[in-house]
């Protein structure tokens, strides 16, 4: 009976594993279904304002019990969501972790990727980017992370459309984030979409941002939200060359913060060409060195995104 006991005990373990390893692809741009959300060490399911979300997450193992736990949002992935799911880099829950994994090893801290709606598993319609539902679904995921995990304080990264939900997170008034980097960031929304169009030759559209949407969630326009904490470090950073999210409505978002006492860092950062977007250097995850958490953390190396 013993031995009958042991081996489905084994039995059980391998399945876990292999679940665990499941090749499987992440889908995009899915209803939320709660019967679908595999809620555990890579999904939450979350209630706010405007509905209900699952919203993926990808972490390294040492999480639990943690007084930092750096958070990385991507940017926006309007070509690749077009793609198949086989063709998307990266698009299964064993390779996120895998780069959790390695970006932990990095910074010397707990790492999670927090999938934006729409992108890597995450409900949601990514076409409706930058609208209030995405930035209230991903701050309700990073309460049930926090939660889960007993996690203290939150370093927030996120590069382009990420930054955008940092800076976003940042007005909904958290008071647990220890640290905010911003890199290329998208602010002043409007004002930036209609620059596009002008590049483009498209006609005027001034009451729609990029997605082609109205009313956007401007972090610009919500800086009043953002807690006072004079031990948090805020971290915009980009390059003054950028043509895709322009550095001057950067400097925006950091005089408004400033403005109202915030600790906050300004950066002109070496980018690649032609666009001056992505920035060397992987600033985004190696920019920690300035969030001065502790004496422990090693300089890390990184790479783009």
């Amino acid at each position: 009976m013993k031995r009958l006991l042991l081996i489905a005990l084994l039995l059980c373990l391998y399945a876990a594993a292999a679940s665990e390893s499941d090749p499987n692809f992440l889908e995009w741009n899915a209803q939320a279904d709660r019967s679908t959300c595999p809620v555990g060490r890579s999904a939450v399911w979350v209630k706010h304002q405007e509905g209900e979300d699952c919203i993926r997450y990808f972490s390294s193992p040492t999480v639990n019990n943690s007084k930092f736990v750096f958070i990385r949002m991507y940017g926006d992935r309007s070509a690749t969501m077009r793609k198949s799911l086989e063709d998307i880099p990266n698009n299964t829950v064993e390779a996120q972790q895998v780069i959790a994994e390695r970006r932990s090893r990095q910074l010397g801290l707990p790492v999670i990727i927090l999938a934006r709606p729409g992108t890597y598993g995450s409900s949601g319609d990514h076409g409706q980017r930058r609208q209030i539902r995405e930035f209230l679904a991903l701050n309700a995921a990073l309460d049930e992370i926090k939660k889960k995990y007993e996690i203290e304080r939150f370093v927030l990264s996120g590069h382009s459309g990420g930054a955008t939900a940092v800076g976003a997170l940042l007005t909904l008034g958290r008071e647990d984030i220890a640290c905010a980097i911003m890199t290329s960031g998208a602010f002043g929304l409007l004002e930036r979409a209609q620059r596009r169009r002008e590049r483009r030759g498209d006609p005027p559209a001034p009451d729609t941002d990029g997605t082609g949407l109205r009313n956007p969630y401007d972090p610009l326009d919500h800086v009043a939200g953002v807690v006072k904490d004079p031990e948090r470090k805020i971290l915009i950073i980009g390059n003054r060359k950028d043509v895709n999210t322009p550095f001057d409505l950067q400097i925006q978002f950091k005089k408004a913060l400033s403005n109202l006492g915030h600790q906050v860092r300004l950066m002109d950062y070496s980018a690649k060409e032609p666009d001056y977007h992505n920035l060397v250097d992987g600033i985004g995850y190696s920019a920690i060195q300035y969030c001065a958490l502790s004496k422990e953390h090693a300089s890390p190396s990184g790479e783009k995104r």
